[in-house]
């Protein structure tokens, strides 16, 4: 099991918390999204390590983006 930890800017609300919970979760190996809202931190488990072009893609998707 790997863990990585993400902070995602632009959510307000708990909408965003859902859109960015469904796409990160569609990535092969994801096993669990934890997103706290207040700071942005999306903590992402999966079965091997992620590349952040994958994750990054999927916060896109949902109309977010990471920072840094």
């Amino acid at each position: 099991m790997a863990e990585s930890t993400y902070t995602v800017t632009g959510m307000t609300c708990g909408h965003c918390v859902a859109s960015v919970t469904e796409e990160v979760t569609k990535i092969d190996g994801v096993t669990g999204v934890d997103v706290d809202l207040p700071t942005g931190a999306v903590k992402v488990t999966s079965t091997a390590p992620l590349a952040e072009a994958d994750v990054r893609a999927a916060v896109e998707e949902a109309g977010y983006a990471l920072a840094g």
